[in-house]
């Protein structure tokens, strides 16, 4: 089961260096890195993006998603249900290290 991080900035402006952080100290084993171009818009839908869309092209069943924070994924509540509805239909696991949402256990539903 392979450990998929994705990260994201809004501009080229703006490093990656809080996200850098957050993941370090989490200590992720093996993980496969997806970064987005600068600039890429948080207004896509996240499927939309090219480094997302390689994501979930890449995953496997069991896989976990990794981010550092929620607004680096989603931007508002229909984004995080339909990304969990993505993931959760390829019997992925999303896992959000720092912020909102990072309290909660977000795995793939289980088998029906």
């Amino acid at each position: 089961m392979a450990n998929l991080v994705y990260k994201r900035v809004s501009t080229d402006q703006q490093p990656t260096d809080r996200q850098n952080l957050v993941l370090a100290k989490a200590r992720i084993e093996d993980p496969v890195v997806f970064e987005e171009k600068a600039g890429t818009s948080s207004r896509l839908h996240p499927p939309e993006r090219p480094k997302f869309g390689e994501l979930l092209t890449y995953a496997r069943p069991g896989d976990t998603v990794r981010i550092s924070e929620t607004f680096l994924l989603v931007r508002g509540t229909q984004h995080i249900l339909d990304v969990l509805n993505v993931l959760h239909g390829d019997r992925l696991a999303l896992c959000i290290h720092d912020g909102t949402f990072s309290a909660m256990d977000l795995p793939e539903p289980p088998p029906t």
